[in-house]
């Protein structure tokens, strides 16, 4: 299996540094340094560069800059998508984010990771597994995401977390590593106004 079928795969792999496609990371590369350095009010050349970068772009994808990718076509947006201020998708492998999510300013979501093994790792030996998150995720600020990981529909990830495993759907969670706190619940819902 060649690399790009490897890559765009919802499969676990490992793989070689020297085997990754540079040219597409160049090219992701010039794509997030345009789209940081546009103007905040041209919102037709935002999303056409956005368009142009990730593998699916919902219309209702918006991203604050400064905004970093490895590849972007491995980023599938399906619906509204908050994005806030330097937010890194790391995407050696698919990145779904479903409709309704929200990531707040920091976050890291990295498919990608490094062997354990210190000869393997000087050698350039790199894994990779997909991310998904489901719809109305909510990501908090500072949190990394790692590769393998699925976030469950309606979930919370709380400020500064690190996410190792699998969060099920509907809950609090938080830490270091991340452990579900408690179910989101009607006493959640927040009482508005009209101005």
């Amino acid at each position: 299996m060649d690399i790009l079928t490897l890559m765009k795969s919802n499969e676990a792999y490992s793989a070689a540094n020297s085997d990754m496609p540079m040219e597409l990371q160049k090219k992701a590369k010039r794509l997030c340094w345009e789209y940081n350095m546009c103007c905040p009010d041209d919102e037709e050349k935002r999303a056409e560069l956005l368009r142009q970068l990730f593998g699916t772009c919902h219309p209702l994808t918006f991203i604050q800059p400064t905004f970093q990718c490895d590849y972007g076509f491995n980023i599938h947006t399906h619906g509204l998508t908050v994005v806030n201020h330097n937010v890194v998708i790391l995407d050696t492998s698919p990145v779904y984010i479903g409709a309704n999510a929200f990531l707040a300013p920091g976050v890291c979501l990295s498919c990608v990771g490094h062997a354990m093994d210190a000869e393997q790792r000087a050698q350039g030996i790199l894994t990779s597994a997909p991310i998904t998150l489901e719809d109305d995720v909510w990501i908090g600020a500072n949190v990394t995401v790692c590769g393998g990981v699925t976030i469950g529909k309606g979930s919370i990830i709380g400020a500064g977390s690190v996410v190792t495993r699998d969060i099920p759907a509907g809950v609090v969670a938080a830490g270091t590593p991340c452990r579900v706190l408690r179910p989101v619940t009607e006493r959640d819902r927040i009482e508005t106004s009209s101005i």
